[in-house]
């Protein structure tokens, strides 16, 4: 039986943007009715079988109960700690049970933590935290009925999906952590609030996309060229006077004039150096790792992520081949 598993983080778009931006705030139960529209969607595909992380939000609880469709849905069987490793662990047994499918409802900081878990699961990432640019701002059902058709095994999922772009970084030639979206490198000695949204603190960007419509620290590669999902390059900033004034959205309902120094395209397999210690890493936005004096740090882009569900390619080749119509 086709599997489709969900994971939804309660706590994203909580982080210290609230107070010095205008972040959206998705309270839990509007997460948990978000839930529910996907499991309407999916109830309209050939999947029948949900399998969900539980959290200390009860979001998907709430959202399963009393449910009327023909959904078999359980929860994985897991120890909850409401820290970023839940979701990490909860992708990871996702993916040992065969799920054909994994939904997740957060930003880029949840995403990050399923991709470290969901090896080759295709995704279908919905956003419900703060400066998004991997999730998709989407209705529910829609990317239910989008994941349901997905794990169904009808469409050939290399047409229908990108693989996900990867920053990974190493410290002293060992393995550190992965980012989706950006890796800042931050003259702030301690991690602290974690989120970055200083940008006078800020002294190098790496960025594996710069979507156009795009916010946060990718907003600023993005006024300098547009990198898409499925471009084999990144852009690598140097902020600082002497080069150009970037106008860019750091944050929603916040537009700064950022200095950029320089920057450069560098290509998948390219290593590129951290040019400071000591200094704080941010990855996709929180600040998670401390360099000190004397240790080196480098940053490479691979396309090794899981593939990434194109929702509209999915619904389209569904159409195509009549799984939405019924002869009468």
């Amino acid at each position: 039986m086709s599997l489709v598993g969900i994971i939804a983080n309660p706590s994203a778009g909580k982080d210290i943007r609230r107070i010095v931006a205008h972040g959206r705030f998705v309270p839990n139960y509007e997460k948990a009715n978000i839930i529910r529209r996907i499991l309407a969607g999916i109830s309209a595909t050939p999947a029948k079988r949900v399998l969900m992380m539980p959290d200390s939000g009860m979001l998907c609880h709430t959202a399963s109960r009393d449910l009327k469709s023909n959904l078999h849905t359980d929860f994985i069987e897991m120890q909850i700690n409401d820290e970023e490793d839940d979701s990490t662990r909860a992708a990871r047994k996702l993916a040992e049970l065969g799920a054909s499918c994994i939904v997740t409802l957060g930003g880029d900081g949840t995403n990050r933590a399923v991709v470290k878990g969901s090896g080759q699961v295709p995704l279908v990432p919905i956003s419900t935290g703060t400066n998004n640019v991997f999730p998709y701002l989407v209705e529910g059902t829609v990317a239910g009925l989008a994941a349901g058709v997905v794990a169904s095994g009808i469409l050939d999922i290399a047409a229908i999906t990108t693989p996900t772009k990867l920053l990974t970084v190493t410290v002293d030639g060992v393995f550190r952590d992965i980012s989706l979206v950006d890796v800042a490198v931050s003259t702030e000695r301690f991690i602290g609030s974690r989120a970055i949204w200083n940008m006078g603190t800020l002294h190098e960007v790496f960025l594996a996309r710069t979507e156009p419509d795009g916010i946060g620290l990718s907003a600023i590669g993005a006024r300098l060229q547009v990198v898409g999902s499925k471009d084999a390059i990144g852009l690598h900033m140097r902020l600082g006077q002497g080069g150009l004034s970037v106008i860019a959205p750091i944050a929603p309902g916040v537009v700064e004039n950022v200095q950029v120094a320089e920057w450069t395209e560098f290509q998948v397999g390219e290593v590129r150096s951290i040019g400071i210690s000591p200094c704080t890493i941010a990855l996709d936005g929180e600040r998670s790792i401390s360099i000190t004096t004397g240790q080196s740090a480098e940053i490479v882009l691979s396309r090794d992520g899981p593939p990434v569900v194109d929702i509209a390619a999915v619904i389209t080749e569904a159409t195509e081949l009549g799984l939405f119509t019924k002869s009468p």
